[in-house]
């Protein structure tokens, strides 16, 4: 039996688990930022469903082992939080709505690191991405009077202590709204930081490579222009894009980007440098040399993908309307299976924990779902990955 043939049976066994294991909660109500259910026909499901060995058993309580999977809450009682980053073995977490970064220790013990000033946004605006890089500093997307801005702080204390010293504005300006801020930053393997723009529901500025909206930009650490960006003095790597929440790379140094649609596909975009993924002018899978197409594309009640990562192959997405965890394999991207369908409600971002887990934030109280008692919660899940 070949690589393949294994894995996709070890994917479907885990599809067939999580299926059942839904809370049936009623989906969140739908807004203009995750759009209502698509009147085009559903995209057919791929013949296979990949997923690591061992994900996919059904959640558990704090503790508790069901199935090959056991989830341990790690802390709940989170504000609406965004994004999550580890700094010598504890999390920083951004709380959208309420500017502050929580320091949270292994144990679950939550402590305020900083409270980000400036920060204006509503609605899907406010303190989004974040990221850490080799020299102790946190850069930090946030929304203010004058649209969305790129901040690096130096991180400065021992666990159970950290905070954040003098902000430095390193990119000021992008487009921002109540809706489509993007808002992810990451490292890639060339060491430069990578941001996520929305289009902040002015369609347009998707396609006007002058504008800093509904692109994917790539920066030096300082958020100078890196010389080899695709397109000469200008941050912009890749364009077309409506709301862009995911960045990861494969071993390969291949970048994935998660995209959320309007009414039609949500995608899973493979991105080369200097490529238009098509926004406002097409949606999905168009078949057109014009633009660049998705590798994978889902409903968008059945996805909304934000944060996404990669471990050992596999790639995992956070959907929030979908309210599930996506697993898609590197050697087929085109195919795809929902873990912890339910379980968990919305799920913001998904990050690699210590000691080979997943750790995954959900987002229930960001006005869009149907908060329990525990909500919101950051959630370790050990992957077992082959």
């Amino acid at each position: 039996m070949d690589t393949a043939t294994r894995l996709v049976l070890c994917l479907t066994t885990a599809v067939l688990l999580t299926s059942c294991t839904g809370t049936g909660d009623s989906p969140a109500p739908t807004l203009t930022g995750e759009p209502a259910a698509p009147t085009s026909p559903v995209q057919p499901p791929s013949t296979a469903s990949p997923t690591p060995a061992g994900v996919a058993g059904p959640a558990a309580e704090p503790g508790q082992a069901t199935g090959s999977a056991a989830a341990r809450i790690v802390t709940d009682g989170l504000a609406a939080p965004w994004s999550a980053v580890l700094v010598d073995g504890v999390a920083l977490v951004s709380e959208r709505d309420s500017s502050r970064i929580l320091e949270i220790a292994a144990n679950g013990t939550q402590r305020v690191a900083a409270t980000i000033e400036g920060v204006t946004g509503t609605g899907e605006g406010g303190l989004l991405g974040l990221a850490v890089d080799g020299e102790r500093r946190l850069y930090v997307y946030s929304t203010a009077d004058d649209g969305n801005r790129i901040q690096r702080f130096p991180i400065t204390g021992a666990p159970g202590s950290l905070e954040l010293g003098e902000a430095e504005t390193l990119l000021s300006g992008i487009p921002s709204a109540s809706i489509h801020n993007g808002g992810r930053l990451a490292f890639g393997p060339d060491g430069m930081l990578y941001a996520t723009t929305g289009d902040a529901g002015q369609r347009n500025v998707a396609q006007d490579r002058s504008s800093l909206g509904g692109k994917i930009l790539r920066m030096e650490t300082d958020g100078g222009v890196p010389d080899d960006n695709p397109f000469a003095g200008s941050l912009v790597y890749s364009y077309g894009h409506r709301n862009p929440q995911g960045l990861t790379w494969d071993d390969a140094g291949t970048l994935y980007a998660a995209e959320f649609g309007q009414n039609t596909w949500d995608e899973l975009n493979v991105i080369t440098p200097g490529s238009n993924y098509g926004w406002p002018i097409v949606e999905g899978i168009a078949e057109s040399e014009a633009f660049t197409d998705p590798v994978q594309q889902w409903t968008p009640e059945t996805a909304s993908p934000s944060g996404i990562t990669h471990v050992n192959g596999t790639i995992f997405i956070a959907n929030l309307r979908g309210r599930v965890l996506r697993a898609v394999p590197v050697e087929d991207p085109s195919m795809s299976a929902e873990l912890y369908a339910g379980e968990y409600g919305r799920i913001r971002d998904v990050i690699p924990g210590p000691q080979n887990t997943l750790w995954i934030l959900t987002s229930n109280t960001d006005g869009r779902g149907r908060p329990g008692a525990d909500d919101d919660r950051l959630i370790s899940i050990p992957p077992d990955l082959p």
